[in-house]
This record gives structure tokens, C-alpha cells and sequence, in this order.
């Protein structure tokens, strides 16, 4: 299941950004500006729980970076951990999907999850942010993705059945 989850992840990033990079200009300035930030949180968050997983310093002590990148940049660095991602799960072992690993948040807070529960949090963190820029898109009157886990579920299955 990790797997097919951390596959719609990257799906639905795919389709999130594709639908940024043909209407991000259409978009009013404030508006993009705020789906690019809410974007680049969920990847600096993708990064931190990288860390976590592999027992790394992440080096970040925000949940998002002074700096915006810009939206091709920031695409690349998504798919590049998007497929991290997909290798490290297939990688797994079940034993290893269910061990704790201890780590800190940004805030210092102490923490402990599964590695299991470290990607599904980030599969649903993304899943709760793109729906955040989708309604951006949408009060911009311009058409979000149609990513959800269905559609990625249906168009999986039609490739594989024929």
C-alpha cells in the first residue's frame, strides 16, 4: 500500500505542477505567489522527514525557506524526491516499515513514528496542500488538476487490464 500511495503522490505532483506550468502566468500575482509558498512547504517538509528517515540532520529550521524558488526549479527538486521516495518504500522490508525511529521537529519537540507512518504522513500532507492550491487555481477561475486517489486508482488500473 505505501507504494501505491507514494506512487499517487508523485501522479498527482505531476499533475499539479503540469496544471501550474501551463496557467501559473494567468494567475493573478498574490495568489501564485501563495500556491508556489504552500508547494515549496510540502517539499521542505518531504525533505525533513527524509532526514528522519535516513537518522539525518536536515539543516532546516523552518517549515518553509526565506527564499521562493521558482516553479521550474521547484518542480525538478519534487520529482527528484518523489522518486527517492518510490525507491526508498520499495526498499522496505515490512519489519523496517514498522520500526519507531525517534527524532526531533523543527520546534524541537521530541517525537517517534514508524517509518510507515513518516511516509504515509507525507503522502497525506502533500494530498492536503495541493487541495489548498487547487482551490486557488479555482478562485483564480482557472481549472485544477482532478488529482485525486480515484482518478490515479482508475487510470492505474486501465493500464494494467489493457
Amino acid at each position: 500500500m505505501l507504494n501505491t500511495l507514494l506512487s499517487y503522490k508523485r501522479w498527482a505532483n505531476t499533475e499539479m505542477f503540469d496544471s501550474l506550468l501551463k496557467v501559473h502566468a494567468s494567475a493573478a500575482a498574490e495568489p501564485a505567489h501563495t500556491m508556489l509558498r504552500l508547494l515549496n512547504h510540502v517539499y521542505v517538509v518531504d525533505r525533513i522527514f527524509q532526514a528522519h528517515l535516513l537518522g539525518q540532520p536536515h539543516g532546516y529550521t523552518a517549515l518553509n525557506t526565506e527564499q521562493t524558488p521558482d516553479l521550474r526549479g521547484l518542480w525538478q527538486a519534487v520529482q527528484q524526491l518523489d522518486n527517492w521516495y518510490l525507491d526508498y518504500a520499495a526498499s522496505l522490508t515490512s519489519q523496517d516499515a514498522q520500526e519507531r525511529l525517534n527524532f526531533n521537529y523543527v520546534d524541537g519537540k521530541a517525537a517517534c513514528m514508524s517509518r510507515a507512518e513518516m511516509l504515509l504522513h507525507v503522502v497525506n500532507h502533500g494530498s492536503y496542500h495541493r487541495g489548498a492550491v487547487g482551490e486557488l487555481l479555482h478562485q483564480c477561475g482557472l481549472p485544477p488538476p482532478h488529482d485525486v486517489l480515484t482518478v490515479f486508482l482508475h487510470k492505474q488500473a486501465a493500464t494494467t487490464t489493457g
